[in-house]
């Protein structure tokens, strides 16, 4: 048997694509407030990327660490919201997928705040 919905093909596909990326996005910074703190902390910090960054390869590792912060944020907030439609009921595995999705963005911050720290050293301090 096959999906219906798995039958779109060029620009029809891409179209569709984009309008349910763009929901995503609308969604996650509608109803989460981690994604919106994040996105507007984006907000100033991508521009940056391109004053404090030194090379090319150092822009992108700067614009890169925050795109993942976000990247990893949509995805635990999709963790979340699926975990949350099983059941609101308190069980061991759910704990455990929602608290591994958090250190999952936990992780990506502090990766992110290396990169910027490293990018500042190396501008201000040599």
């Amino acid at each position: 048997m096959t999906n219906p919905f798995k039958g779109r093909t060029g620009l029809d596909r891409v179209m569709r694509a984009t309008g349910y990326s763009l929901a995503g996005l609308k969604t996650a910074y509608c109803g989460e407030s981690a994604f919106r703190q994040e996105a507007w902390i984006a907000a100033f910090l991508l521009p940056a990327a391109f004053w404090l960054g030194r090379s090319w390869v150092e822009v992108a590792m700067l614009v890169g660490s925050v795109m993942l912060v976000m990247i990893v944020e949509l995805l635990n907030s999709g963790i979340e919201a699926a975990i949350d439609r099983v059941s609101f009921e308190l069980h061991d595995l759910s704990k455990r997928a929602k608290d591994l999705a958090s250190a999952a963005v936990f992780l990506s911050l502090m990766l992110c705040a290396a990169i910027w720290l490293a990018a500042a050293w190396n501008r201000f301090a040599t």
